[in-house]
């Protein structure tokens, strides 16, 4: 004789086997980065936008209030600890010794500077060079930053672990910096409204230049509010970010050269076809319009 199953128990399973075939749906579409270089093949799904972190055992809650350590909050992500402490989060994985790179949580604390590094003097907050100074910029009226959407995950390749990243040098403030992007200015840097950076305004499809030579340490759309995102690491003080692309042309660990077409332009996670642009020292955001050159 067939056993009959309750009704509500079948509606139920029913339900929930719906709704797992429903989140595999939603997270598995993945857009591959094009790479120009190789005649536009994409290149294979490995790492994701999302961000690896510490397993769950090690919470690291001795170094808690430390120099050079971070506690985890809600919200956080790896590629964005690492974006706000300029490093890499591949460098940030192996000083925390991370065994199942897939979850961060919160409370977790974690070494965002080299092993070694005077933590304190990293810590200090540092400033714009002096020797540079502020140029007009020929802007529309600053505009609010776009809200954040649901971004297409963007693949990237994989890539083997960087060095660790040494403490600020004499030496790396001199970089011959370009705009990446020749589009009217949209926004400008704003510190007390949050604004990190400048709006470049243009077409979908324009190109997205690399602002100084360096190497990339991310290549994505893990970080909320910014679309599919390249970060550049020039050196150990200076970072930049290119936000909203359309594609991505490069991949995490590639070396790029000053001038070099890295992305195309685009508006995913924005409201208009823009690019955002971040210069980042020491992980800090600066006014990229000091550093800028005259347009």
């Amino acid at each position: 004789m067939t056993a009959r199953i309750p009704s509500v128990l079948l509606a139920a399973s029913i339900l929930a086997s719906g709704l797992f075939l429903a989140g595999c749906a939603s997270s598995g579409g993945r857009a591959p980065v094009e790479d120009r270089s190789l005649g536009g093949r994409p290149t294979p799904a490995v790492v994701t936008g999302g961000a690896p972190a510490i397993p769950r055992a090690s919470t690291g809650s001795e170094n808690a209030g430390k120099p050079g350590y971070y506690v985890v909050k809600p919200g956080d992500t790896l590629a964005r600890i690492a974006l706000d402490h300029g490093q890499n989060w591949r460098d940030i994985a192996r000083w925390n010794n991370f065994d199942n790179p897939n979850v961060i949580e919160v409370g977790q604390v974690l070494r965002v500077v080299p092993p070694g590094v005077d933590a304190v003097a990293v810590a200090q907050p540092v400033a714009t060079p002096s020797s540079v100074s502020s140029r007009p910029l020929d802007s529309r009226p600053a505009a609010s930053e776009p809200a954040s959407s649901v971004a297409v995950a963007v693949a990237a390749a994989p890539a083997p672990s960087a060095p660790p990243a040494p403490a600020a040098r004499e030496g790396d403030d001199d970089i011959n910096w370009l705009w990446p992007a020749s589009g009217p200015i949209l926004a400008t840097f704003d510190e007390a409204r949050n604004v990190k950076g400048l709006a470049i305004g243009g077409k979908a499809g324009d190109p997205v230049l690399a602002a100084a030579e360096g190497r990339v340490v991310y290549a994505g759309s893990g970080l909320r509010g910014y679309g599919n995102l390249i970060i550049v690491k020039h050196n150990a003080t200076y970072l930049t970010a290119y936000a909203h692309n359309q594609t991505l042309l490069v991949r995490e660990d590639q070396a790029v050269r000053r001038g070099q077409k890295i992305a195309e332009m685009g508006s995913s996670d924005a409201e208009r076809v823009q690019l955002h642009f971040e210069i980042r020292r020491m992980g800090r955001p600066v006014d990229p319009a000091r550093l800028l050159p005259p347009r």
